[in-house]
């Protein structure tokens, strides 16, 4: 058994390597660590998850670290028992009992959102178009598509630097064909007991095709999908595995069930799944274009207090480089300013010009380290073309004018 365990302890820390911010992945090697009776590595583990988990991940990491006495068990509101093992988890994956077998019971995903189309989101519009093209069309006119020999369904993965929207371009694509959206969290896929991790990954394909039309997405979906040749060996391998199975299975037996991945690392994602009839369409998510960002800065000052006739073409001008998390976390430094002052003399001004700029000085770009890396990769790994779009946009953003975010 203890083997069994080491083994399945070296094919999460090797999907951790891929996704060093994945809380829940921690803490499940936190876990894993305290049942093979390594109490001090488990603390540490449980310690460097602490900032990535919510209220209940916590809870569990504190029992680990030895600051928190309450009982192991919780009881998920349907009588189901959840251990601090992980055994069964929650947030829409079928209970998987005593660790071998899923149960009957359907999965039961959290309430949508409300519904967002591709209206909601800015800029973009060459993406938009591709999407359309290869997932909305098909699905509006699927006789036109028939005749012409192309099915529904099929895989597509977006990848670019964080916080630039793919998770909402995926949202999006959902709302433009009415379909179902399961937006799938790693930590409800990965599992430490040795093939539930696979068991899962097949439950949730399937509960796709129960619900069709559906798009079923898998954010950071190189922790779950990783280059074999990285893994070598281990239960990551065989989780690959399934993960191409399923794929094939979706784009043969159901055309109703479209795949859609996000991802900041295409340069780990086994190449198997970037084939014809998986991932068959590879993207490149850019940071914002001026009038996206234009379009991102009014969404988010659209709810605030905005003095009148303030002009956004200047900072506009100052954000190239910026994602759109960027520049929502811009906005929100900068009504800081008139808050404070209102808190502090009880008089309430709204927005102006100078805020948005005094927050710009402090302001970083999270895309800077991403391109940094992803340059080397598009010189030197695009013998395919895989990356293409993405050495044609260094390659034309080296020829603008010099931004204060972009590193050469």
């Amino acid at each position: 058994m203890s083997d069994l365990l080491e083994r399945t302890l070296a094919g999460l820390r090797a999907a951790l390597a891929v996704s060093p911010d994945n809380g829940p992945l921690r803490l499940q090697v936190a876990e894993l660590l305290s049942e093979l009776g390594r109490e001090n590595e488990a603390a540490e583990a449980a310690r460097a998850a602490l900032p990535h988990l919510d209220a209940d991940g916590r809870r569990r990491a504190a029992a680990l670290i030895g600051t928190d006495d309450e009982d192991d068990e919780d009881d998920d509101g349907d009588g189901a028992t959840v251990t601090s093992l992980g055994a069964a988890r929650q947030g829409g994956l079928r209970m998987l009992k005593g660790g071998k077998e899923p149960s009957d019971e359907p999965l039961a995903f959290e309430p949508e959102r409300d519904r967002v189309d591709f209206s909601d989101v800015g800029g973009l519009d060459a993406i938009k178009d591709t999407i359309r093209m290869k997932i909305v069309l098909p699905f509006q006119k699927p006789d036109v598509f028939a005749k012409y020999g192309k099915r529904r369904g099929g895989g597509m993965l977006l990848y670019g630097p964080p916080g630039c929207g793919k998770t909402l371009l995926a949202r999006a694509t959902a709302g433009e064909v009415g379909a179902t959206f399961m937006n799938v969290a790693i930590d409800q896929v990965l599992d430490m007991w040795f093939g539930e991790s696979e068991a899962k990954l097949s439950a949730l394909f399937d509960e796709a095709r129960r619900r069709a039309p559906a798009v079923l997405f898998f954010d950071e979906v190189e922790a779950i999908g990783a280059s074999r040749q990285q893994l070598r060996q281990g239960p990551g391998r065989t989780l690959v595995n399934q993960l191409l199975a399923e794929m094939d299975g979706v784009d043969s037996a159901n055309d109703r069930v479209l795949v859609m991945a996000a991802t900041n690392a295409p340069w780990h994602v086994d190449s198997a799944l970037l084939r014809p009839g998986r991932f068959d369409r590879v993207v490149f998510v850019p940071p914002p274009d001026g009038p996206a960002r234009s379009e991102i800065l009014r969404l988010h000052l659209r709810d605030r207090p905005v003095a009148p006739g303030l002009d956004m073409g200047p900072l506009v001008e100052q954000t190239d480089g910026l994602s759109g998390a960027d520049l929502s976390d811009l906005v929100d430094r900068a009504i800081e300013a008139p808050l404070k002052e209102a808190l502090r003399s009880g008089t309430e001004r709204d927005l102006t010009a100078a805020d948005l700029t005094g927050a710009l000085d402090g302001a970083r770009a999270s895309t800077s380290d991403w391109f940094a890396t992803a340059k080397n990769y598009a010189t030197f790994a695009n013998s395919g073309g895989l990356y293409d779009e993405l050495v044609a946009f260094i390659e034309a953003r080296s020829k603008r004018p010099k931004s204060r975010w972009w590193r050469r």
